[in-house]
């Protein structure tokens, strides 16, 4: 007879807390982070210029909200009953996002440590997807 192997529900559900604790460190404090001087500059040419506007929807603005969404969903992850809405505006966050990630993969000269290529910057992304939505909705 063939063994299963079969992970505890009560470990999955630390793991999961886990998951979800970093998840929520992570949004928070990167949100944050679009609130500093220098990395918000460096994330304003980040903004591809195809979305770059005038005002009210400068690039620095758009860095701005950014991090508004990135502290907010956070915090909405960190509440059970906002959990699974953070969790979905989160990856359609992500999704939304995703063009200045394009756009700083293909200028490694201007942004450096940020300019992480394309194909592992996308399955970076799929899998944090994939994360959120397994700790904000199953």
């Amino acid at each position: 007879m063939q063994r299963e192997w079969i992970v505890p529900p009560a470990v999955v559900d630390v793991i999961r807390f886990i998951v979800l604790a970093a998840i929520v460190v992570v949004f928070v404090v990167m949100g944050l982070n679009h609130f500093r001087p220098k990395p918000a500059r460096i994330m304003a040419k980040m903004i591809p210029p195809f979305l770059r506007f005038e005002r009210p929807f400068r690039p620095i603005v758009l860095v701005y909200f950014t991090g508004a969404c990135e502290v907010l969903g956070g915090i909405g992850l960190a509440v059970p009953v906002t959990r699974p809405a953070a969790a979905i505006a989160l990856s359609l966050f992500l999704v939304a996002v995703f063009p200045a990630n394009i756009y700083a993969s293909q200028h490694p000269e201007t942004f450096r440590s940020l300019s992480i290529p394309f194909w592992p910057r996308l399955a970076a992304q799929v899998a944090l997807i994939g994360l959120i939505l397994w700790v904000g909705l199953l």
